[in-house]
């Protein structure tokens, strides 16, 4: 049966229930009073230091982010759904965000307060439209793993095949959507207040895969796409799907353990050298980025497992994007340009690319190019670290405020996305990537072709 039409709000499907009127109520206050708290707690940070006393500026800024990070931690908690992912998210970020942020929050990636197993296996006998022995020959009722969306069992077919079954939890879809509306509304109010941080328009590109990944036939469908593009590549492994056992609130798949990408210690106890996993991720993305046109925008320490070898295991594929040929093209202009520092083939990628910026000017495309690639590699270095946002966070908003971008391709943002998350695991794992030269060559060998295609229209 096909999906009902999209309703005008993000592309959910239309049959979507929301939640009651009390319950979206509820929501949207407990958002406006996270945002409110911990706003007004940086502000009063500022002001003091600004205007009264700039002693022990550091000491107080840590205490806030301490707080701010249990605020958010308990909310989420309180909430679920869409919170609990956009603090995984921040969670990630070890590269550029305090410890305080990141430890405070790291607990929420596998370790969400699971829902109770009746409701999971009434949730799996609707979908499959059948008793769940009748699919299953055995079934674990405690989760593997517990997420924002879904949470995860082990089971074993009749067959006797192992598998990992991904739930849904039931009226999560409502839930996100009204928490869509909750955070874009914060957010203008947000804008308002802080005209150098308006970040409605990434919010509202990126926002617009949020639906996919509650769609896991759209998931299950990627997961495949995946494992023909790496089927030569005997150290990157990902699950096969069980598609007769798969609906769109149910993904039954292979069962592949590892070790969790973050757990350092535990890849030294099984002899996995934690920088050559580092480089092999780099490389990995590079071909699924560059070589194919289609990435997993969702590499958090949750879905990326690692077998001895050391062997890459990805998980997870409700997040994954097929760039348009020519878009993927334009990414690898755009890269190439990037690390020769052609300033003109810069500006010209990112027209091509859909960027607009209101008055034209390339100085803010030439500043968004070092956001995306060209800091870390001019600097040296393996990921983006503390030192170097902080340094281009005093810079952006300067250029924003002069001619600010008024037009940004929601796939570009994906792939800044995933970039930002690599660049946390490369701080977790003490990269030694040398980027420059594991970028390079497959720039120049995807270059070679397009340099001898006539230039896109308008150049």
């Amino acid at each position: 049966m096909p999906n009902p039409k999209p309703d005008n709000y993000l592309d959910f499907p239309a049959d979507i229930a929301g939640p009651g009127l009390p319950t979206r109520a509820w929501r949207f206050w407990n958002v406006v009073w996270l945002a409110g708290s911990v706003y007004t707690g940086y502000k009063t940070v500022q002001l003091w230091t600004r205007f009264v006393s700039d002693r022990n500026k550091a000491e107080l800024y840590r205490r806030q982010d301490l707080r701010a990070a249990r605020a958010l931690y308990r909310t989420a908690i309180r909430l679920e759904g869409l919170l609990i992912k956009a603090s995984q998210f921040i969670a990630t970020r070890a590269d550029v965000l305090p410890d305080e942020w990141v430890s405070t929050l790291s607990g929420l990636h596998d370790r969400v307060p699971p829902r109770p197993f009746a409701i999971i296996r009434d949730q799996i006998e609707r979908e499959l439209q059948r008793p769940l022995s009748a699919v299953y020959k055995e079934f674990d009722s405690t989760p593997l793993a517990s997420a924002s969306l879904a949470q995860v069992h082990r089971a074993r077919l009749h067959d006797g095949r192992r598998c990992a079954v991904k739930v849904q939890y039931p009226g999560i879809d409502g839930i996100v959507r009204a928490d869509l509306k909750n955070m874009t509304t914060v957010l203008s109010w947000l804008a308002m207040l802080e005209r150098d941080f308006d970040y409605r328009i990434l919010m509202r590109e990126m926002l617009k895969y949020i639906p996919m990944e509650l769609d896991f036939v759209h998931e299950a469908e990627n997961s495949e796409t995946m494992r023909r593009n790496f089927a030569h590549n005997p150290d990157v492994i990902i699950p096969e799907v069980y598609h007769e056992f798969t609906t769109r609130r149910v993904l039954t798949m292979e069962l592949v353990e590892g070790i969790k990408v973050t757990d350092v210690e535990g890849l030294a106890r099984a002899g996995i050298d934690k920088h050559v996993v580092a480089q092999k991720l780099v490389e990995n993305f590079c071909e699924q980025v560059l070589r194919d046109g289609f990435f997993h925008a969702d590499p958090h320490p949750g879905n990326i497992l690692i077998q001895p070898g050391p062997k890459i295991v990805l998980l997870d594929f409700g997040l994954a994007k097929d760039f348009p040929p020519l878009f993927r093209d334009g990414i690898v202009r755009l890269t190439f340009s990037i690390l020769t520092s052609d300033r003109a083939g810069i500006i010209r990628a990112f027209s091509d690319l859909g960027f607009r910026t209101r008055n034209g000017s390339p100085d803010t495309l030439l500043a968004l190019s070092d956001l995306f690639l060209g800091n870390t590699i001019k600097s040296k270095k393996a990921y983006a670290d503390k030192e170097l946002i902080e340094q281009f966070s005093e810079e952006f908003p300067r250029t924003l405020r002069a001619n600010p971008v008024v037009e940004v391709p929601a796939d570009v943002l994906l792939v800044s996305r995933m970039m930002g998350l690599l660049s946390g695991l490369g701080k977790s794992l003490d990269s030694q990537v040398d980027l420059f030269t594991t970028i390079m060559p497959y720039a120049q060998r995807l270059m070679i072709p397009l340099i001898a295609q006539p230039a896109p229209a308008g150049e």
